[in-house]
Formats: C-alpha cells, sequence, structure tokens
C-alpha cells in the first residue's frame, strides 16, 4: 500500500515537472515570437525606403543607434546580418572589434533559410535558441536577416515549477504520513485479527474439545471466523466418527484375532476328546499311561489359552506405570542374567564407560521390554547358527540409546511396516502382541523405539529421557 502512494507521488511529480517544462517552453517560444515581430515591425518602417543597393555604411551609421534602442526596450540581443550572412549591425557586439566583421551564418543554415524564405530557429541547447527572418522593404523584397538570440534561463518562467513543487511535496508529505497513519491502524486491526485466528488454528486438536472464535462485524475476518467456527464443528463431527469407525474396526480385528488364536488350541482338543472316545478304554493296554499324556496335551493346550487371554487383557489394559529412579545398567544386566545359562548364543553388553545411566521409568515394565526384545533375537537364530546378541548403551544429548543387535535371520522387507501391529505375529504361536506392548510401554515412557533389519541381522534401538538431578 504504502509503495504504491509512493510510486503516485513520484509519478506525479514527474508529469508535474514535464508539464510545467513544456508550458514554459511553450511561453518562450510565443514571448520570442512577439518580440520579434515587434522589432520586425519597428525596423520594416525604417528599412522600407531603403533599397538593396544603397551603401551599407550608410546603414549602418543611421540605424546603429536605433538597434541599440530596440534591445535595450525589448530586452534582447538584436543582430542584423547582410543577405549574403555578413554581420552588418549589432546591439552587443563591438563595431571596433577586428574580429567584428568575422561573423557570419552558417552557410548551410542561410542556404536552408534562403529556400524556405520564413523565419528559422536554431537551438543551440535546452536555454539557448536563436531566430533568423528576412527584413523586407515597402516593395516586400528582401534587404537584409534578423538575428534575435534568447536565453531562456535568464527571464523567469511564466509559471514558477520551484514554489509549486515546493508546495506539491508539502501536501504530498502530509498524505503519506496521513496514510500512513491509516495503514498502520489497518495492518495493526488485521494483524491482531489474524494472530487471534492463527493461535486458534495452532490450538486445534481432532481429539479435543476446540473453542470457537466470537467475532462480532460482519467483515472480511467475521467472513474468516464464521469458516473457522464452521471448520472445528465440522472436525469435532468427523473425530467423532472416526473415533467411532475405529473403535469398531479394533473391536472387529481384535475379535477375529482372538477367535483365530483360540481356534489354534481347540482343534487338538477336540481331537484329542475324540481319540479317548473311540480309543481309550480302562482295560486298554497302558491305560494309565495313554491317560497321563492325555491329560498333559489337554492342559498344555489350557494353559495356552489362558497365556492368550493375559496377553490379550494386558494389551487391552496396561496396568498403571509406577515410574521409580532406575539405572538402566543394572536392569540390562539382570536381564541378561536370565538368559545366561541358554546354550547356542551368547550376550555382550557394552555401557561405553557409563557408570549410571539413571531414568525414571516402571521397572518390571523396563524388563519387560528388555525381555521380550532378546527373545526375539533368541528366535531369530537357526537351529544352525550360533547366535550373537550384543546391547550397548550411550548417552546421546538429553537421552539414553539402548540399542539390541543380532546376527539372526532378519525381518523380510515386506513385514517391516507390520512389525508393530497388535496382530502382528511371523511365528506360528503366540498372539503377535509382544512387540506391540512394547512399543506401547515405549510410548508410556515418553521414549521412542525403531529398528534397522537386513539379511546379516537386525538392531533395534530405543531412545529414553535422561532423568536430570532436579526430577
Amino acid at each position: 500500500m504504502m509503495a504504491l502512494i509512493l510510486i503516485s507521488l513520484l509519478a506525479t511529480g514527474i508529469i508535474t515537472i514535464n508539464y510545467f517544462s513544456s508550458q514554459n517552453k511553450q511561453y518562450h517560444s510565443e514571448r520570442l515570437k512577439r518580440k520579434e515581430k515587434t522589432i520586425i515591425s519597428s525596423l520594416q518602417y525604417f528599412f522600407n525606403d531603403i533599397s538593396l543597393q544603397e551603401n551599407m555604411d550608410f546603414v549602418r551609421k543611421d540605424f546603429d543607434y536605433k538597434i541599440k534602442e530596440l534591445s535595450d526596450v525589448n530586452g534582447l540581443e538584436i543582430n542584423i546580418f547582410t543577405l549574403d550572412g555578413k554581420i552588418l549591425l549589432s546591439s552587443e557586439l563591438d563595431h571596433n572589434n577586428p574580429t567584428y566583421y568575422t561573423y557570419k551564418i552558417d552557410s548551410s543554415f542561410l542556404n536552408k533559410l534562403k529556400i524556405s524564405n520564413k523565419r528559422q530557429v536554431k537551438e543551440l541547447d535546452n536555454n539557448y535558441i536563436s531566430t533568423y527572418s528576412y527584413i523586407k522593404n515597402k516593395k516586400d523584397k528582401n534587404i537584409a536577416i534578423i538575428n534575435i538570440p534568447y536565453n531562456t534561463s535568464e527571464y523567469s518562467d511564466k509559471n514558477a515549477l520551484n514554489p509549486f513543487l515546493l508546495s506539491l511535496l508539502e501536501i504530498n508529505i502530509l498524505l503519506f504520513i496521513g496514510a500512513s497513519i491509516i495503514a498502520f491502524l489497518l495492518s495493526n486491526y488485521i494483524t491482531k485479527s489474524l494472530r487471534v485466528i492463527s493461535e486458534k488454528l495452532k490450538l486445534v486438536e481432532i481429539n479435543k474439545k476446540n473453542d470457537a472464535i466470537n467475532w462480532d462485524s460482519d467483515d472480511e475476518i467475521g467472513a474468516l471466523v464464521k469458516e473457522y467456527n464452521k471448520m472445528i464443528n465440522q472436525l469435532e463431527e468427523s473425530a467423532t466418527k472416526l473415533a467411532k469407525s475405529e473403535r469398531e474396526s479394533a473391536w472387529r480385528e481384535m475379535a477375529k484375532q482372538v477367535a483365530h488364536e483360540i481356534k489354534n488350541p481347540l482343534t487338538p482338543i477336540k481331537l484329542s476328546v475324540q481319540h479317548l472316545e473311540r480309543s481309550l478304554k480302562p482295560d486298554t493296554p497302558n491305560f494309565n499311561e495313554r491317560l497321563n499324556k492325555f491329560s498333559k496335551n489337554i492342559i498344555s493346550q489350557i494353559d495356552t489359552l489362558s497365556a492368550i487371554a493375559s496377553e490379550f487383557s494386558e494389551f487391552a489394559s496396561m496396568p498403571k506405570l509406577e515410574l521409580k529412579r532406575a539405572d538402566l545398567i543394572k536392569l540390562i544386566n539382570s536381564n541378561i542374567e536370565l538368559f545366561k545359562d541358554v546354550d547356542n548364543f551368547s550376550i555382550n553388553f557394552n555401557s561405553n564407560k557409563l557408570s549410571q545411566a539413571n531414568i525414571k521409568c516402571d521397572k518390571q515394565q523396563m524388563q519387560r521390554v528388555l525381555n521380550n526384545l532378546i527373545t526375539n533375537s533368541i528366535q531369530s537364530f537357526t537351529n544352525n547358527t550360533n547366535g550373537d546378541i550384543i546391547i550397548s548403551l550411550t548417552e546421546i544429548k538429553e537421552k539414553y540409546l539402548i540399542t539390541i543387535s543380532d546376527n539372526g535371520s532378519g525381518i523380510p522387507d515386506e513385514l517391516k511396516e507390520k512389525i508393530f501391529h497388535p496382530n502382528f505375529t511371523t511365528k506360528s504361536t503366540g498372539a503377535g502382541l509382544g512387540l506391540a506392548m512394547v512399543k506401547q510401554i515405549i510410548d508410556f515412557h515418553n521414549g521412542t523405539i525403531y529398528f534397522k533389519s537386513s539379511i546379516e541381522g537386525t538392531s533395534f534401538f530405543i531412545e529414553l529421557p535422561i532423568l536430570l538431578e532436579k526430577s
């Protein structure tokens, strides 16, 4: 806005200067014509009776005083030349100067004057012009050439430009200051309104009640506020529908998963009971042995069902965390102790010279995370491979980074995106909730878990906030 005002003021100034320049140029041209006409008329009267053959010395002596008088009256320099362009009389040039008679009209310009037989104007620079016209006698014959030099800078302009520009500048300054104040107030009003809307937009969240903006004015900002209020109402409705849809979808998936997991142990239970009905009788050889074997199978499958139910229950409702100060180094070492007697693999822990690594966590849940990840690493080893598990602990910025790496078979590319899904498992048994619960526990501790995997092995990374002293 201010740029447009400045441009308009500048354009006004340029147009004004050009207009005044054109008007003054026209004014001086008309003024010179009038002066020239007056001088020629005066000279014409005295030259009427002079013929071309008369003695020019007589003319010079007789009219020298008259030329100077006309020059003083009109305030202009007057020069009289002969028809062949030689100086004859002058109101300014010194007759006694030896160079006086060397003044001539340029031959090319003289030819132009002779051909046109009309008044000719010669512009020497921006301010200096010179006119040439013929003086005629009473027989309308050319007898001499009159030259009137005219310097526009020696005469005041008809229209004084400087005072006008000064007044225009003062008016423009006042207009600019007024426009600046109005623009400042208007921009403050607009930016303040937009700032309110911007702050409200930053606070918009899908899963909470968003406050509407109250706006009394029915203006452009009011229209924007109305659209914002309409948007948050639609967002709330959409969030409600989405939450309902997600809950329904989650329950459907969970029901399918529970049904699938329960079917797995029920099938062998059914087959075992049917087999018992057909073949097992009290007088059957090895009756007790076969009955014990059947009981063990049934109990094993019932234990599996119980484990599945417990796992789903724990995932659906994680216990409330009991956050206390804990040393990660001690937690990791205690977990490694659980696996020290297992064959075909080794576990090494590197704390990178850290003597302590205090965090705020639920020790039981954090041990569950470590157990699950170490168990997954062990299960990734093939029967013919001696596995290596390397656990390292480092400090990065304000976090501890736990890395659990193995040289197992790795995770196929097509399965990497599903690894933390609640219903995902690559094992033939289990509900596939282990890594989903691991991620849930880490999220509850304001941490981050991610992994990298290839055919050479898998590495899981856990970042947890460092417990500061003031905490």
